[in-house]
């Protein structure tokens, strides 16, 4: 497991926080584009999606890689609104906040989904959870002054 703590130790520093946001999802939307949704190339650290939201403000279609933690019943995720460590929240979860209905690409299918920004009791605990699953979320959080957003995103029937 030398590889994930070296991963680990290198994302939480604050030259990765600065770097990755620019070129980690562009990798990420090109070599799911050139595999027609089968390899996600962060995804071979830990899991991920393709979110397809609409944009808050302008109401086009938005598509972010993002890391994801997979719930147990396969049918709903966790995101996290980390920003890699920077001090804005990331525009997809503004736009989930405005617009809830989204769809994720998960493993080559598109599967349609809706979001839920976690609060309170159940945030805390899905903390912990995503604290076990990435600690250098912890290094994120230390970070910033805002709270980082977590959000539920489950199948629709």
């Amino acid at each position: 497991m030398i590889g994930v703590r070296l991963v680990q130790k290198v994302s939480s520093t604050r030259g990765f926080a600065k770097v990755a946001p620019h070129v980690i999802p562009a990798l990420d939307r090109a070599v799911h584009r050139l595999t027609r949704g089968k390899v996600l190339l962060s995804a071979q650290m830990l899991p991920g999606v393709i979110l397809t939201s609409t944009g808050a403000r302008s109401g086009a279609s938005r598509r972010t890689p993002l890391a994801c933690m997979p719930e147990e019943d396969g049918r709903s995720w966790i995101l996290v609104g980390s920003n890699f460590g920077r001090p804005g929240h990331p525009s997809w979860t503004h736009n989930l906040l405005a617009h809830p209905d989204a769809e994720v690409s998960w493993k080559g299918h598109d599967i349609p989904v809706t979001a839920r920004l976690l609060e309170g009791e159940e945030r805390a605990s899905v903390w912990k959870t995503a604290l076990a699953f990435w600690p250098p979320y912890a290094t994120y959080q230390a970070r910033v002054e805002r709270e980082i957003r977590l959000f539920r995103i489950v199948r629709k029937p």
